[in-house]
């Protein structure tokens, strides 16, 4: 009787060694930590938010699942292993990612803004064609106050990149060059009105 009760304490010992060998998986937990924090630094948040916010939440997702595990006698962090493996890989694309496509948005921002200069000395050139009468008089100056914001923006635009704040710029300049558009097919329509006339 006293044989087969230390052999059943036996076998539970080794079952509650070998299950409490399974260990938080700390070094990936620290690695998929630091490559999330080197995509922060790679600017993910702005560039790429929507793909880094994924990321956090499977993180978040990750060590809800280890914070079960530890409550549990018989811990399993196999699936966490491979979950972790996966969250690495993708937060380490993620980084390389944010850094292209800062790129594409800090060319975008150089292109737009010289678009929008040229397109402002059109429209400068245009005003100077528009037809004058009551009307026109009252739209030329709201024109021409718009064509102060935009270079009022193309000057905000240019410190925002100076700075470095090329998703700000990428806005700024985009709504601007979108005005500028505007107001040269404003007057454009009207120079061809009064020519056909």
């Amino acid at each position: 009787m006293k044989n087969k009760f230390l052999k059943s304490l036996m076998v539970v010992l080794a079952v509650v060694l070998m299950t409490s060998c399974g260990k938080v998986p700390q070094a990936k937990i620290d690695s998929v930590n630091a490559a999330i924090e080197a995509a922060r630094v790679a600017e993910a948040p702005i560039y790429l938010s929507v793909e880094f916010a994924a990321v956090q939440d499977s993180m978040k997702a990750i060590d809800a699942t280890i914070e079960i595990q530890k409550s549990k006698l018989f811990k399993r962090f196999g699936p966490v292993n491979v979950k972790l493996d996966s969250t690495l890989a993708t937060v380490n694309r993620l980084a390389i990612n944010a850094v292209i496509k800062k790129a594409e948005v800090k060319a975008k921002v150089e292109s737009l803004l010289t678009e929008t200069k040229s397109i402002l000395i059109e429209d400068n050139a245009l005003i100077k064609k528009a037809p004058r009468g009551k009307e026109g008089a009252v739209v030329l100056e709201s024109i021409k106050s718009d064509i102060v914001t935009i270079e009022a923006t193309i000057i905000e635009t240019e410190t925002l990149f100076a700075n470095g704040t090329f998703m700000d710029a990428l806005d700024k300049i985009t709504a601007a060059n979108t005005k500028a558009v505007s107001i040269k097919n404003e007057l454009t329509e009207a120079i061809a009105k009064v020519k056909g006339k």
